[in-house]
C-alpha cells in the first residue's frame, strides 16, 4: 500500500489521540495511569474545537497513521520580530517504530512548513529533542538565541 501524506480530519480523532498519547509515553519515558485517562479524556474535544482552526496536523498512512507532526498557530499583537502577529510552534513530531527512519518526519515537517507559509505565519519554531535536531537542522531550522530567558510559572 502506497504512503499517502495529507492533513488530518475530525474522522481522525481516535487515531491522533493514539499517537499524542505514544509521543507522550516515549517524551516522558511513561505516564502515569491518571495521567493518561486525564489526558485522553480531553484531547477529543480539543482537536474538534482546534483542528485545521488553529492546530494543523499533518499525517503520513498507509491503512492507519504512521507519522504525525502539529503545528500550532498562534496570533500575537505585532512586534518587529512578528510582523503579522502570526508564529507557528511545531509540537507532536511522532513516528511509529516500525515506520522510523523512512523520510516520513521529513517530508509531514516540509508539509507543515508550507502551510506555515499559505498562512502567512513570522517563523515557526520548535524546541529540539537530541534525536530531532538533526533533521530540523537539514530542513533549514537555526537556534533561536535571545536577550530574554524563558521562564514560566506553574499553578
Amino acid at each position: 500500500m502506497e504512503m499517502i501524506f495529507e492533513k488530518a480530519t475530525l474522522e481522525d480523532i481516535d487515531e491522533l489521540v493514539a499517537m499524542r498519547l505514544a509521543y507522550l509515553v516515549e517524551d516522558y519515558n511513561g505516564l502515569q495511569d491518571s495521567e493518561k485517562e486525564k489526558i485522553e479524556k480531553s484531547l477529543p474535544d480539543y482537536y474538534k474545537k482546534h483542528l485545521n482552526q488553529d492546530l494543523i496536523i499533518c499525517v503520513a498512512r498507509e491503512n492507519k497513521i504512521a507519522s504525525c507532526v502539529f503545528l500550532l498557530i498562534t496570533e500575537k499583537p505585532a512586534n518587529p520580530s512578528f510582523i503579522s502577529g502570526k508564529t507557528g510552534t511545531v509540537l507532536n513530531v511522532y513516528t511509529k517504530p516500525e515506520y522510523r527512519k523512512r523520510g516520513l518526519a521529513s517530508k509531514l515537517m516540509n508539509m507543515l512548513l508550507e502551510e506555515a507559509k499559505e498562512r502567512k505565519l513570522d517563523f515557526v519554531e520548535l524546541k529540539a529533542t537530541e534525536d530531532g535536531y538533526p533533521l530540523y537542522k537539514a530542513i533549514g531550522f537555526e537556534e533561536s538565541v535571545s536577550k530574554y530567558k524563558q521562564m514560566k510559572y506553574v499553578l
